[in-house]
């Protein structure tokens, strides 16, 4: 397997453009698609040390509960301003040009359907919608906002100052300091537990989403996977499934992932420049290939 570090200066992969080039493309992302959005990802490099939140500190614990929620008020702030990045716009001309045939990806941060991309899988969900556990209906994650606003009058933006500025991980989390008199908001049908619509740490992405996101790989001529360190099963889980089915597969990525071992090519980058280099070079596919 080639291993590519391109310089400073020139972002340069030939390797990785002929392996590509003529193929319709399957798409995996992870969060380091999103840092030159200015959203952080978990195991980057330069990240620093975090414990995403599972499934089971957030029912089992009350307290833990309340913290979450007085921090992601300010965080789904943050990630509803974001704005998609120049690998974001990349990938939707890609797709545009008939060389992206689907993109799944494990951000929940919805840049990839702001840049214009629309086969999108969000295998872990978005920010954008809460579901109650108990009766299972959604709602808006602006809608909640307004909610929590009318039970913390003045929080977030006291918070805000308070910590000056705001620092958010990627799945809308933030720091705030003193959270003991945040007021939780329960589902205003039943007063069930409202949870974010995305995965937590040990719970299973729904059956449908992953089948749909097995159908977009099996559909391709190749896999890509863009900023993906594919620690996690759920990623991983497609590489592998690539890879047995002798498809080739490319990775571009800052630091190893668990995947390097099964990939064709391996580029050792960020993904905004490398993404932007192959919306330029790999020519349109025609839709019937």
């Amino acid at each position: 397997m080639p291993q590519i570090t391109p310089t400073l200066d020139t972002v340069e992969a030939p390797e990785l453009v002929e392996l590509l080039r003529g193929r319709r493309l399957a798409v995996l992302t992870g969060a380091g698609m999103s840092t030159d959005s200015g959203i952080p990802d978990y195991r980057g490099p330069d990240s620093p040390p975090s414990n995403p939140m599972t499934i089971r500190q957030f029912t089992a614990d009350a307290v833990f509960r309340q913290r979450y929620w007085a921090r992601n008020h300010l965080g789904w702030r943050h990630m509803d301003a974001t704005l998609p990045n120049a690998g974001h716009r990349a990938l939707a001309a890609l797709e545009a040009a008939g060389v992206i045939s689907g993109l799944i990806t494990q951000n929940v941060d919805l840049l990839h359907s702001k840049a214009g991309s629309h086969r999108v899988v969000n295998l872990h969900g978005t920010y954008a919608q809460v579901i109650c556990l108990a009766c299972g209906q959604t709602m808006s994650r602006a809608a909640l906002a307004e909610l929590l606003e009318a039970a913390n009058p003045g929080f977030a933006a006291q918070a805000a100052e308070a910590v000056g500025g705001i620092a958010v991980a990627p799945d809308a989390d933030a720091v705030v300091g003193d959270t003991t008199s945040f007021r939780v908001v329960e589902c205003g049908d039943c007063g069930g537990m409202l949870k974010p619509d995305i995965v937590y740490f040990g719970e299973s992405v729904p059956k449908e989403r992953v089948a749909q996101a097995y159908s977009l790989v099996d559909g391709a001529d190749a896999l890509l996977v863009a900023g993906s360190s594919l620690t996690v099963y759920s990623g991983y889980r497609f590489v592998r499934h690539a890879a047995a089915a002798r498809m080739p597969v490319a990775i571009i990525n800052r630091g190893p992932t668990r995947g390097d071992d099964l990939s064709t090519v391996k580029v050792d980058t960020g993904c905004s420049e490398m993404l932007a280099l192959l919306a330029d070079e790999l020519p349109e596919v025609a839709a019937s290939a």
